[in-house]
């Protein structure tokens, strides 16, 4: 099988990368987007987004168009098969992730349950 006929274990719909590489532009060079899961938030764990400019060798990183994008093994573990997404409506912007593993989110989408 080719390397481009597998799948990334997340996906970035277009709006997300479009504003992943807004964001980037506007940082120092070689900066990244982190995407993690803590503990905490009304449903159990919380979606983190930091920029930072180092990254460890076993992140996954997901680049596409310039948007760079690294999530930690442990946060793969709680994010694999999500869909990131960033939302621009009168309720406000915002990235959103789409989470199949979870079982419960809050109203806000910024926490879930597993």
């Amino acid at each position: 099988m080719s390397e481009a006929a597998v799948e990334a274990p997340v996906e970035m719909t277009e709006s997300a990368v479009l504003r992943i590489a807004e964001i980037l532009k506007t940082e120092p060079e070689g900066s990244f987007l982190r995407i993690g899961v803590d503990g905490g938030g009304c449903s159990g764990f919380t979606y983190t987004y930091k920029i930072e400019t180092e990254r460890a060798e076993d992140d996954l990183v997901l680049d596409q168009d310039g948007a760079l994008v690294l999530i930690d093994q442990i946060s793969l573990e709680f994010l694999r098969g999500c869909r990131i997404d960033f939302i621009n409506n009168l309720m406000g912007r915002m990235f959103k992730i789409e989470n199949p593993a979870a079982t419960a989110s809050c109203g806000c989408g910024s926490s879930f349950a597993v």
